[in-house]
């Protein structure tokens, strides 16, 4: 359990120190106060999600020496703000190219969509903070190396954060099952976010509303829809092919 930081002044010093944090989880009979209060102050600057659990789940976990009723999970790598992502294309001279992940869970989904991200000119991708998965161990591991290259900003909410890419002048397109236009006839020379949906659920009601366009991928089989990550890497690639042509 390297990827586990336990005990209220670890936990606390980790981010003092500025180390990435992916989530920290709290037993709920642990009072609000102290070294307590220190935590929730910096998780709340530092836009680190908190959660409260029953106090049996923290020990039930069987981790070494004592946790003091706080555990923190450690990113594979920092975060960036979305401001700090939006400065990227700037600096490259391109037109920008964002992925933006509404409500993604599973870390292969994640690895796999940066890997790609990667290899197709994607100059960062957007996360929830959220119900969705964080820069884990694993994520790491799938994505082959990628996750060096591949600045990822996490945000609270998604739909305000597409109404901040619009304002910057970025076109955002959501790739949706059963959108009319098709994805090959969208312009992806332009500054353009791709946003893919959650496996499952899809693009939440909000968010599909603040896209400017929804865009689908022709199935000809009877499944009626493909993994996110597959999805993802058709529409990279197409928005490559167009800016590489």
């Amino acid at each position: 359990m390297s990827d586990i930081i336990a005990g209220r002044n670890p936990v606390l010093e980790a981010l003092r120190a500025g180390s990435p944090l992916n989530r920290i989880v709290i037993s709920a009979a642990v009072q609000r106060h102290g070294i307590i209060a220190d935590i929730l102050h910096f998780a709340q600057q530092k836009n680190i999600p908190v959660e409260y659990v029953p106090e049996a789940v923290l020990r039930n976990m069987g981790l070494p020496g004592i946790n003091q009723g706080i555990i923190a999970y450690t990113a594979a790598k920092s975060y960036l703000e979305l401001a700090e992502l939006l400065v990227i294309p700037q600096t490259e001279k391109e037109p920008a190219l964002y992925v933006v992940l509404d409500g993604i869970e599973d870390p292969q989904n994640l690895g796999a969509i940066m890997r790609t991200a990667d290899a197709t000119g994607v100059h960062g991708i957007v996360i929830r903070s959220r119900r969705a998965v964080g820069l884990t161990p694993v994520v790491a591991k799938v994505s082959a190396g990628a996750i060096e290259y591949v600045p990822v900003a996490r945000v609270v909410n998604i739909a305000q954060t597409i109404e901040a890419l619009k304002k910057a002048g970025i076109w955002v397109i959501g790739v949706e099952a059963n959108a009319k236009q098709l994805y090959t006839r969208v312009d992806f020379k332009v500054p353009t976010a791709i946003v893919i949906g959650g496996e499952g659920a899809g693009l939440s009601k909000l968010v599909k509303e603040r896209c400017d366009l929804l865009a689908s991928i022709p199935m000809k089989g009877r499944i009626t829809s493909l993994n996110a990550s597959v999805a993802a890497a058709v529409v990279m690639y197409e928005a490559y092919r167009q800016r590489s042509g």
